[in-house]
């Protein structure tokens, strides 16, 4: 009976080849050792920074941020699914607004092996451009990082969310939850990314920052987050303004994940 009712339901749900796959695999294991199974695709969300009703940086030029990073997230995901390897969650895929808390949880509950959000931010020294990469810290290694994570933190408010109240607090379970190996690997990825960039990108000096971005809090995921330049900087929005620019940023940091990728192998 329980065998009639197996067959039946495999047929029954389009899945007919399958049971003659099954028998295969017994002849195969009868007659030699069976193939090697094939390697699942990694998982990762690319989160682009702001959208909806929180626009981010506003440029000289009038540039919205929430514009220029779901255009390279779009590419991004779009480059990286090619070939297979990958399966990418994007945190919004559209002009949407969405919490610093909801990205997060939206890598964790699609069990994301890396997360990358990218942003494109302004500071008030006009003269301050080139592309950065951060991981977490409690303790921000800055002004300017400690600046940018006030910054971007603060978006959740919008939401009637107000991360401030108990970030002491949260901040300490949070640094105490997460793993060595994630925060090792964080930094990894950090590394595998500024080693991909080459001119004509411009790293600001000390590229490689940590500050306590709320949205590289996962204690489970490699995260990084991507300053693609400054657009207060009229030269860098001028760039990220345009697809030749953004698709660069699309082709390294694709090289960054392999790189990444290739030496968490076992």
């Amino acid at each position: 009976m329980h065998r009639r009712v197996l067959l039946r339901g495999l047929v029954g749900a389009g899945a007919f080849w399958q049971v003659g796959d099954a028998l295969a695999q017994t002849t195969a294991r009868a007659s030699g050792p069976a193939a090697r199974p094939a390697v699942p695709p990694r998982v990762i969300a690319i989160d682009a920074g702001h959208g909806g009703k929180d626009p981010g940086a506003i440029g000289v030029r009038g540039t919205h941020e929430k514009e220029l990073t779901i255009a390279v997230a779009k590419d991004l995901a779009r480059r990286l699914q090619t070939n297979g390897r990958y399966r990418v969650i994007l945190t919004r895929n559209d002009d949407s607004f969405v919490t610093l808390g909801d990205r997060v949880k939206i890598a964790r509950e699609r069990r994301a092996e890396l997360f990358i959000s990218l942003h494109a931010d302004s500071v008030q020294n006009p003269q301050t451009r080139g592309f950065s990469v951060y991981t977490l810290s409690e303790t921000a290694s800055d002004d300017l990082a400690g600046a940018l994570a006030t910054s971007q933190n603060a978006v959740d408010r919008l939401a009637g969310i107000d991360l401030t109240k108990h970030s002491r607090q949260v901040r300490n379970i949070l640094v105490d939850l997460m793993h060595r190996d994630t925060a090792n690997a964080s930094n990894r990825m950090a590394q595998s990314l500024l080693d991909s960039f080459a001119p004509p990108f411009s790293p600001i000096q000390r590229p490689h920052r940590q500050a306590n971005f709320a949205v590289l809090r996962a204690p489970d995921i490699p995260s990084i987050l991507v300053e693609m330049g400054f657009i207060s900087n009229a030269e860098d929005e001028r760039a990220l303004q345009q697809r030749s620019t953004q698709t660069r940023i699309s082709e390294r940091l694709v090289l960054a994940v392999d790189g990444f990728f290739a030496a968490r192998r076992v």
